[in-house]
């Protein structure tokens, strides 16, 4: 009978075992963002193989680039949101209205980034103190990832189509696939094989762009085949006010929510770049990617509470609303201290992986090793952040990302300058910021809960 309503038994969330559903969507996006992450650390490791300033130039665009990941993540987390509502109630003439309009706002969104971005990068760069080889380098490699904004935007589109039917395994798929290339690509690039010219870091970001492109196709091709789009009417749909609406009070907090990450992270590398240089930027820069790593088998968990809570809020199942949160916030808890454990002896083999400076690993290692305290934070926001999104509640991430990004300002100076801690103060502020983040976090999930019920 489950069949025959709902098409394929998988794709509704709003019946059988949680703790299935988590399984069977975390695990396949975890894959994905483990490869995803390795993408990066490839191309890490390549720009620390070029020059120790090369790295600091790609850790500090990091921010700025992550305008391209805010946007694309706010769009995509709104079209899971929305996508995975009206599967909840079995409405598919709503879901290819919003998959056309999704697509459309891709596309607008794609185009006026960039058309306008590359405006701002070098004084972006220049405001947190980037100077010399380190801001030349910076500079090169983000302009041209900013000419790729359009597909970027686009595969976070077609994945959230995907996601809220509880495919997540195409995606991880086409993570995997981008990894192999990129092993390949980057060097090709970078040093110039078979004959190409010596691009640097404008290869690293060609690369990128190329594969980003291969993403667009492929996705593509598997949401046409996909269970709840139909071609005729995604094409015959209409672009309308009100769905369009719905996806930016989707998108925006969620945008904006990732966008003040960025700006914390270019707030740490201003205190990191004048408390440890080029040097400390560089450690930064490769630590994060080893706690990118560490924070990957948890992150599937946010794109399964988010669907799983979606189609629930759809079908008006409140229950499983609050055990999805419970059973994913465990799991994900569990893991994390499994990771810092793993993670704190073996910090400084791992910063070494991506630079021999001494003085680098040094740094980053005391980094992680501090982080560590810091870990579980992360999936407990994160998680939170997702459920409340999938219930149509997500202006609270504007605020609590408004609110990790405000204090670093005071905090960062406080305890790096006054108190004459150097980098360890913008160590320990983040592990302060972000445990004062979770008790706020969690006291808000509670007042939630109880109207839900």
């Amino acid at each position: 009978m489950i069949k025959e309503q709902f098409g394929n038994v998988n794709s509704d969330l709003t019946v059988g075992s949680i703790n299935k559903h988590l399984k069977r969507i975390a695990i396949p996006a975890s894959i994905g963002f483990l490869f995803n992450t390795l993408f990066n650390v490839v191309d890490t490791f390549y720009a620390g193989r070029l020059s120790t300033e090369a790295l600091a130039g790609l850790t500090l665009s990091f921010p700025i680039f992550f305008i391209i990941i805010a946007l694309s993540a706010g769009i995509g987390n709104a079209v899971s949101a929305l996508g995975s509502i009206a599967l909840g109630k079995k409405d598919k003439d709503a879901f290819n209205q919003l998959g056309f309009n999704a697509i459309a706002l891709g596309l607008i969104s794609g185009i006026v980034v960039t058309l306008f971005a590359t405006t701002f990068t070098r004084p972006l760069f220049m405001l947190i103190g980037a100077s010399g080889e380190a801001l030349d380098l910076g500079i090169a490699y983000t302009n041209v990832i900013f000419y790729g904004s359009v597909f970027f935007i686009l595969n976070a589109v077609l994945n959230g189509l995907l996601s809220a039917q509880g495919d997540t395994k195409t995606y991880r798929n086409l993570l995997i696939v981008s990894f192999f290339l990129n092993l390949f690509l980057d060097p090709l690039f970078i040093f110039g094989w078979f004959g190409l010219p010596r691009l640097g870091v404008v290869g690293v970001a060609l690369a990128t762009i190329l594969i980003q492109i291969i993403g667009t196709i492929y996705l593509t091709s598997r949401l046409i085949k996909s269970e709840w789009i139909d071609i005729k009417k995604l094409i015959s749909s209409r672009f309308t006010i009100k769905t369009m609406l719905e996806l930016l009070k989707q998108a925006i907090p969620s945008t904006l929510n990732m966008a003040t990450i960025a700006i914390g992270i270019f707030i740490i590398n201003y205190y990191v770049l004048q408390y440890g240089g080029v040097d400390g930027v560089a450690a930064f820069g490769a630590a994060t990617r080893i706690e990118q790593i560490a924070l990957l088998p948890a992150l599937g968990l946010n794109v399964a509470a988010l669907t799983i809570a979606g189609q629930n809020f759809g079908a008006g199942n409140k229950k499983r609303i609050i055990e999805v949160y419970k059973k994913a916030m465990i799991a994900g808890v569990s893991i994390m201290i499994i990771g810092g454990i793993v993670i704190f002896p073996l910090a400084p083999y791992l910063v070494s992986v991506f630079n021999q400076n001494p003085n680098v690993i040094s740094i980053g290692t005391r980094y992680l090793r501090i982080e560590v305290l810091a870990f579980v934070t992360y999936v407990i926001l994160n998680i939170s952040i997702s459920v409340l999104q999938g219930i149509k509640k997500p202006n609270y991430a504007i605020f609590m990302g408004i609110f990790r990004q405000a204090l670093p300002f005071g905090l960062f100076y406080l305890l790096g300058t006054t108190l004459s801690m150097g980098l360890d103060g913008v160590w320990w502020g983040i592990v302060i910021i972000n445990w004062t983040a979770v008790c706020i976090t969690l006291y808000y999930i509670k007042v939630q809960f109880k109207k839900l019920k």
